[in-house]
């Protein structure tokens, strides 16, 4: 497409003196175009997974087998046009299935070089493994900074190419962890870009990992760069926040409608002259203009996985540089579409390199164990917790009697091969974080309170975070209740939780260290470490259990 096309000139013919005057020459140009081709939360999905189903703006649903990086790579690829950048906002590693998790994702960095990506966001997952490991994310090198993994297993790694941005990630010296914003010249107009994760990334890794660090107030933060970014010059200014929402259809090609969450608070703060937000974090997908905190503003996320990245638009007069409007539009990608070659054969590489590990068989399920999307109880989760039960009641592990699984450490379903086998590539994808187990004595006081931290102010009458229960304890709660009164219920064995009575609780040790705000879990006494949650999932699944049915957390709110 031509963005400067030459002066047009309409000129009369030459007249006699005293004719009409000539035509004066008029110049048109079009507006200035620029492409910002966006992704987020692709968690190392370096290979094609789904499928899932899309909805139009029109309504039509579209089912397709998605994502894949070398799919990604080449659709990015053909969507290019004109002047243009690409960007992420957050959680492009962490969570990752085997094939780059095994690695530590130095695989996904990697590939994400070769599509052309230029700026990330940090999000919380980037944290996972610490900032120490995060640095050498963008640094490269071979330094070992994880306990369970060794760095350049298969090839040198040079670190990332593109700029990794988070302005609200604070060291302790006050210093942010990497650069804030940048200016980008992107043809003949300047853009801002902001980067940061969400506010709460503290409580949503392991905290110890992350104690010298702080983490600052959204739009707060963003507002006070404005004035920096404009005194650079930037035309525009852009934030690549890892934080959204959540429509009714998970995947929408476009629209907003039924948005909900954090992010629209975010907005009712943030400054005007902020008109274009890339969003993720919720794994949701959607596109549309927003009128929230003074200024219509563009609002995007590409959902997950590389299943879709956002094509957004920006048009500037040609001869102010102001903006004139901006629009999006979420691309499905397909993975049975044309691939990237040199990042078809990276993760070729990998995961042939992972392959003994992942298909290892682990044991055997009659049925699917569904994992659910909606922060509550799920066979999956039942399941899980009745696996580290099992592997923590002997005394010489802990002598556990009640086992708590975080829903959010549940990433997705576990479905047996036709054989009923299971691998070990696909319980490390249900359970991808390396956590390990600890039990520790809680008082029925202090389960009771662990318990009333699932539910929040900020979100009346739903469940923040969710806590999914073994085999023998159940709970019932009434969301319509005060904060601090809604478990109504508490049994183990079918017996009353006494108050004063201590009981064994095993967790893993994100939840321990008070990780997703569990922080009642700080408290309990005498910790005794019991290896990793995958073998006790192993060696549940030897057993030949059965898929657990549902009920051990009752909803008993009077709507």
């Amino acid at each position: 497409m031509k963005l400067w096309p030459s002066l047009i000139l309409l000129v009369a013919g030459c007249a006699a003196p005293g004719a009409q005057a000539p035509v004066r020459a008029i110049a048109t140009l079009p507006p200035i175009e620029i492409q910002i081709l966006a992704i987020n939360d692709f968690h190392g999905s370096i290979q094609s997974s789904g499928p899932v189903t899309a909805i139009g703006s029109a309504g039509a649903t579209t089912a397709l087998l998605q994502g894949g990086a070398a799919q990604l790579g080449a659709a990015l690829e053909k969507a290019r046009h004109g002047f243009g950048i690409t960007v992420a906002a957050g959680d492009l590693i962490g969570a990752s299935p085997l094939e780059s998790a095994f690695f530590l994702d130095e695989p996904t960095i990697d590939a994400m070089n070769l599509i052309g990506l230029d700026l990330a966001a940090v999000g919380n997952h980037e944290f996972d493994r610490g900032p120490r490991e995060l640095w050498r994310m963008q640094a490269g090198g071979c330094a070992r900074f994880v306990a369970n993994r060794t760095p350049c297993r298969l090839e040198p790694f040079k670190g990332a190419n593109f700029r990794y941005l988070a302005a609200n990630v604070r060291k302790e010296d006050g210093e942010t962890l990497f650069d804030p914003a940048t200016v980008r010249q992107i043809g003949p107009v300047k853009i801002g870009f902001i980067g940061m994760t969400l506010r709460d990334t503290g409580s949503l890794v392991t905290p110890a990992g992350v104690a010298a660090l702080r983490f600052e107030d959204e739009a707060v933060t963003a507002n006070a760069l404005v004035p920096q970014l404009k005194a650079a010059g930037a035309d525009a200014i852009v934030l690549l926040l890892h934080q959204g929402g959540k429509v009714p259809e998970t995947f929408r090609l476009d629209g907003c409608e039924g948005l909900s969450g954090a992010i629209l608070p975010i907005l009712d703060k943030l400054d005007p002259a902020i008109r274009i937000v890339v969003s993720g974090h919720t794994h949701h997908a959607y596109a549309c203009e927003i009128e929230r905190g003074g200024a219509k503003r563009l609002l995007t996320s590409a959902g997950k996985y590389g299943y879709f990245f956002t094509d957004i638009r920006l048009r500037f007069d040609p001869s102010t540089h102001a903006l004139i409007s901006e629009s999006g539009v979420n691309a499905p990608v397909v993975s049975t579409g044309p691939q990237q070659a040199d990042v078809a054969a990276l993760v070729a590489r990998y995961v042939a390199a992972a392959r003994p590990a992942a298909e290892r068989v682990v044991g055997h399920l009659a049925d699917p164990a569904r994992h659910g999307d909606d922060d509550r109880e799920s066979p999956l989760g039942d399941l899980i917790a009745d696996s580290q039960l099992a592997w923590t009641r002997p005394p010489a592990r802990g002598g556990a009697r009640i086992a708590l699984v975080n829903s959010g450490g549940v990433r997705t379903d576990l479905v047996p091969r036709p054989d009923g086998s299971l691998t070990y590539g696909q319980i490390f994808a249900v359970q991808p974080f390396g956590n390990g187990l600890v039990v520790k004595t809680l008082t029925g006081a202090q389960l009771k309170s662990l318990l009333e931290q699932q539910f929040t102010n900020d979100m009346p009458g739903k469940v923040s975070a969710s806590l999914e229960p073994s085999a023998g304890f159940a709970f019932r709660y009434d969301l319509a209740r005060p904060v601090g009164q809604r478990i109504v219920a508490m049994t183990l064995g079918g017996k009353p939780i006494r108050a004063g009575q201590r009981y064994r609780v095993t967790v893993n040790n994100f939840l321990s260290s008070g990780g997703d705000g569990f922080t009642v879990l700080n408290a309990g006494i005498d910790p005794h470490d019991a290896s990793a949650e995958l073998d006790a999932m192993e060696a549940w699944l030897k057993t030949g259990p059965k898929i657990p049915e549902l009920g051990r957390t009752r909803d008993v709110t009077r709507r």
